[in-house]
């Protein structure tokens, strides 16, 4: 964990001390979180990538079938920053369409460009979505600048405030403490909104549902694989799956918009990228 989250964890500790809060208190709170890292167009936090700019990829991969969303320079992210096996090194390139005409196994994809692989600029507009006037209006809006990064920590979403009264809440926590869980929200770095892209953590939506929406990933991505759409072998368990990256969009004319990129974390670590599966929820 990188020396910012320990400092963030370090302040809901000391306050929550003070306030008289048990250690056993203290710990389930600690023990829920995970650390992300949010990239967003302002802050002060290193440049470790860009929304847009030049597409680059190497001469063997096709052309992405999503519009051209982001580049993030892995070596340049914080050490430590998420708990997500990503490798050391090399680009992470993020592919993404926020549409209703959109096939269920055909909203995004990831790819990764290893350290010191030759690569040669792309149309940017290469995909389909481009050719009809309607979306690549939209397209075009699509952000564009650096990207800083923040380390972050990230609560499930029955820990927001709107998850006070929910079942799985009671169930999951033999103490529940609304001071506790304030005192944790306050810890956090808090840039996350729109327009910010989320790698690692838990996934979140603009409305709150009574699900996480890695869940519905994961149900899609098995639908998909039923229906011959994907040619790997999909786990129906969320616990087999991570979310690479959330991205909360504030492009006029999808405003509402999130995109979830996960894939299984076996995946991950045998560096899997092509097995990257994308969903996206809108509240037009």
């Amino acid at each position: 964990m990188s020396s910012a989250l320990r400092d963030q964890l370090s302040s809901f500790r000391d306050k929550a001390f003070a306030r008289g809060f048990s250690a056993d208190e203290v710990r389930h709170w600690e023990d829920v979180v995970r650390p992300c890292v949010r990239l967003a167009r302002d802050g002060d936090g290193p440049v470790v990538g860009r929304f847009g700019g030049p597409l680059l990829l190497p001469a063997e991969v096709p052309d992405p079938a999503t519009p051209y969303v982001a580049t993030i320079d892995l070596a340049a992210l914080p050490a430590g920053s998420t708990d997500l096996p990503l490798p050391p090194d090399g680009t992470l390139l993020l592919f993404a369409i926020v549409e209703d005409d959109c096939d269920y196994a055909d909203a995004g994809s990831a790819v990764h460009v290893p350290a010191g692989t030759a690569v040669a600029e792309r149309d940017r507009h290469s995909s389909w979505w481009s050719t009809v006037d309607e979306y690549r209006e939209k397209i075009e809006r699509f952000p564009q600048g650096p990207l800083r990064a923040t380390p972050d920590l990230s609560l499930p979403r029955y820990c927001e405030e709107h998850y006070s009264a929910d079942l799985h809440w009671e169930a999951a926590w033999p103490t529940r403490s609304d001071e506790l869980r304030e005192l944790l929200r306050d810890a956090r770095a808090g840039i996350a909104g729109w327009g910010t892209l989320q790698l690692g953590g838990f996934a979140s939506e603009e409305v709150v549902d009574l699900h996480d929406p890695l869940d519905a990933v994961v149900e899609q991505a098995t639908r998909a694989a039923a229906d011959g759409k994907v040619d790997f072998a999909v786990s129906e368990e969320p616990a087999d799956w991570v979310l690479l990256a959330d991205w909360h969009t504030d492009i006029s004319g999808w405003e509402g918009a999130s995109v979830h990129w996960a894939l299984q974390r076996k995946d991950l670590e045998e560096r899997r990228f092509d097995r990257v599966f994308a969903t996206y929820y809108w509240n037009p």
